[in-house]
């Protein structure tokens, strides 16, 4: 089922002294959180608009709505903004959102289960995939065609093909 909320930026640390933040955001697009009108936090207690923005290195630096100073600023770091999914586009065909695969069952080629979708990264050198499996210690894969060839969001599952060292079929291990 998908998410009702899509988280589309978190709010980062001050940037000078007159309220304007580091924004990180989430979208394929920097700039569109200029286009989702006001953005709000998960619960929807409170809401910001973006007045403007300016691509900066990795992040953009933008202003809030009645966010002033460096101290108000200060008060908003870390928090995350969402829109109602609605406002998205569906995706294309083998695109998804993150949020829809966040909690999906693991399962291998054969169907058995590995585990759950904790969470979908990229640090940098492409997305990876968070699996929090049924034993041992969560799984950091990545998230490409061959690691992860099936994604079926209607059935509630992504078929994980596991490395053979983590499966405990690495031939370099095997009895000689």
């Amino acid at each position: 089922m998908p998410a009702e909320k899509i988280c589309v930026a978190r709010i980062g640390a001050p940037h000078g002294v007159r309220g304007a933040v580091k924004l990180w955001p989430f979208t394929a697009d920097p700039l569109a959180v200029l286009d989702y009108g006001p953005l709000s936090t998960k619960d929807g207690k409170r809401s910001f608009e973006v007045e403007t923005a300016r691509e900066a290195k990795g992040h953009l630096v933008a202003t809030l709505q009645g966010v002033v100073s460096r101290e108000d600023a200060e008060r908003l770091n870390g928090i995350e903004l969402y829109i109602d999914r609605d406002q998205l586009p569906p995706p294309e065909e083998g695109e998804y959102y993150h949020a829809d695969l966040i909690g999906l069952a693991a399962v291998n080629a054969a169907d058995e289960p590995i585990g759950k979708v904790l969470a979908i990264h990229n640090f940098g050198a492409g997305d990876i995939i968070e699996i929090a499996p049924l034993q041992g210690p969560t799984l950091l894969l990545p998230f490409t065609n061959a690691v992860v060839p099936t994604v079926d969001i209607a059935a509630g599952r992504v078929v994980i093909e596991l490395p053979a060292e983590i499966e405990g079929d690495d031939p370099a291990q095997a009895d000689i």
